[in-house]
């Protein structure tokens, strides 16, 4: 694979990878949030037991989720990633075509 392609797979790796970082970071605070604010209000120690079961098994899964995700990106970013830039690329080729070829293309049978 020429030089620019894996940058440019790379670079795409790396703004998932962050991006994924920043998503489950944002679903623990948000959880932990929540789950204190609802916690202060509730004196039944039944109601606390199963929010702390639910966040935690949501926290678990996901993040567990999310872990299996870039690991198969990870693996596979070729294949993915190579797929998504030939797409950008041809799509930008095809905005940049001149209209009038566009309107040939259109009018014929």
């Amino acid at each position: 694979m020429e030089h620019a392609m894996r940058r440019r797979i790379e670079a795409m790796f790396v703004r998932d990878r962050r991006m994924a970082r920043i998503a489950l970071l944002l679903l623990w605070v948000t959880l932990g949030y929540v789950y204190i604010a609802v916690t202060a209000y509730t004196s039944d120690p039944a109601v606390r037991i199963a929010l702390s079961i639910g966040v935690g098994a949501v926290l678990v899964f996901n993040t567990a989720s999310i872990f299996a995700m870039v690991r198969h990106y990870k693996d596979d970013k070729d294949h993915i990633y190579g797929l998504d830039i030939r797409h950008l690329d041809e799509n930008r080729a095809r905005k940049a075509e001149p209209a009038d070829m566009k309107d040939e293309a259109l009018a014929r049978p």
